[in-house]
């Protein structure tokens, strides 16, 4: 059955199997004797396909950063607010993260953890931060009351926000009764209130002493 696919869809079902794989076992423990049979194709076939385990890791790895910097890319569509491009991104992020655990739980949790593979997810990360940075750049130049920011403070900002969202998606991605858009409601909560009384010049000073 599987022979008579064509060679995209056998390669999608092996990289599938790779992945559930490599997200129960991690990139050393995963054996290809193990991926094939969830594959349920002979261990030759994969590596004919899909080269050395190592090769295999780097492409799970990029098929699922592409997929979810898609899913990410179409959520945020433009409308009339900039919250509205936020809302909408952060919607599209947990949903590939509810549907695609194991894809998580191998770029976050995998392939940060192999220093071989982090330059791929670092690469990922600095084009959301940037998304996400551009995003809050337009919020303060719309808000009336905003006080000018330097191109540094929507960086580092755009870095806190993306740095809670991945710790909550890691989140998400153990508790499978959690409806993904309410973890995202959670994460707008956290990310504009903060955001819009800092693009309406209010902020926290400390106190002097």
């Amino acid at each position: 059955m599987l022979k008579r696919l064509p060679r995209v869809v056998r390669e999608q079902q092996m990289l599938d199997a790779a992945v559930q794989v490599f997200s129960r076992r991690g990139f050393h423990a995963a054996s290809m004797d193990e991926i094939a049979e969830v594959a349920g194709i002979s261990k030759p076939m994969v590596y004919a396909y899909l080269g050395t385990k190592e090769e295999l890791f780097l492409t799970c790895l990029r098929r699922e950063a592409t997929r979810l910097m898609e899913a990410v890319a179409a959520g945020v569509r433009p409308a009339s607010r900039p919250d509205e491009q936020l809302w909408n991104g952060l919607r599209a992020f947990f949903a590939f993260v509810g549907a695609h655990r194991d894809g998580w739980r191998v770029l976050y949790r995998q392939a940060r953890s192999e220093p071989h593979f982090a330059g791929e997810l670092a690469g990922m990360r600095a084009r959301i931060v940037e998304v996400v940075a551009s995003l809050l750049e337009g919020a303060c130049a719309q808000a009336e009351a905003a006080k000018p920011a330097r191109p540094d403070d929507f960086l580092a900002m755009a870095y806190a926000y993306v740095g809670a969202a991945e710790s909550l998606a890691d989140w998400l991605a153990d508790h499978e009764e959690e409806d993904p858009e309410h973890t995202a409601t959670r994460m707008m909560n956290f990310v504009w209130v903060g955001a819009d009384a800092l693009l309406q010049g209010r902020v926290w000073r400390a106190q002097a002493e």
